[in-house]
């Protein structure tokens, strides 16, 4: 079983387990973080941010505390390839993903059915290999849920229609098993705090009305620069096909609001489909 080593730990988040606990602990308890909100209701899916721990920490907890209340077994998490490495879409089997917390193994069984479902889905362990959208997801997991496998699937297109299709080929996933769906994104990057702000509620409306052209519309027109867009959009898709009908907007904030620099700052959202 070959083993995915963390490419960020040490920069994105500690790479020792007690300072990454502390880490986690403290993004809770940041002014911007979940505290004790308990969100007690059924989710499918949530949006959450990948940026290193100090800066989308705290804005990250708030979707992980609604979705360690769920009784899922594996989280499929989507993220975007920012690397340009390997396939088109990549999911990978016969591995773990290592973390400072430990070792997370992968549902190679859902791995392999969905490269069945799908024409454009590959089993790639090299597209994997430097990404950090879907790694940084997986401490937190790890922190809030003790016994998980992960079905990671990163994303180089992601355009309209490779999105539907991974959307529509995760949802068949998960009505087999239990599971919860991420969807790994920041949204406007190093834009002035006052633009990122206004820029990301115009992308964040459609989310919320699960509309995923007009999501697609508002990001081509006003020049949205979301990294994850397409994970976005899978997510959405996939949600709405498991039964979702409602989106919540749980916290949003910019780098600039949670770490002070306000002139080139990064947008984060935890979004939640019930």
């Amino acid at each position: 079983m070959r083993v995915r080593t963390p490419a960020v730990a040490g920069m994105f988040y500690p790479s020792e387990k007690d300072e990454l606990i502390q880490s986690i602990k403290s993004s809770i308890y940041n002014e911007y973080g979940v505290g004790k909100t308990k969100l007690s209701k059924k989710i499918f899916g949530a949006i959450c941010p990948h940026a290193g721990y100090m800066y989308s920490g705290p804005i990250a907890t708030h979707s992980f505390e609604a979705i360690s209340e769920q009784d899922f077994e594996v989280a499929i998490i989507l993220g975007p390839n920012h690397w340009g490495l390997g396939c088109q879409v990549a999911t990978m089997k016969d591995a773990v993903w290592a973390s400072p917390l430990g070792n997370v193994e992968v549902d190679s069984d859902a791995a392999e059915k969905i490269n069945k479902l799908s024409r454009i889905i590959e089993i790639d362990f090299f597209s994997h290999t430097r990404e950090h959208s879907i790694e940084v997801q997986v401490p937190m997991l790890q922190y809030y849920k003790s016994k998980f496998t992960i079905l990671p699937i990163c994303i180089l297109n992601q355009d309209y229609e490779f999105a539907l299709e991974v959307g529509r080929a995760v949802a068949n996933i998960a009505k087999e098993k239990k599971a919860v769906i991420i969807g790994s994104s920041d949204f406007t990057h190093y834009e002035q705090n006052e633009i990122a702000h206004r820029q990301d509620k115009a992308l964040i409306e459609p989310i919320l009305e699960m509309d995923v052209e007009r999501f697609y519309d508002v990001l081509e027109n006003r020049r949205v620069s979301a990294c994850g867009y397409g994970a976005i959009a899978a997510t959405m898709v996939a949600c709405k096909e498991l039964g979702a009908r409602e989106a919540m907007l749980l916290k949003y904030a910019t780098s600039g609001d949670v770490a002070g620099s306000k002139d080139s700052v990064v947008g984060y959202a935890s979004i939640v489909f019930s």
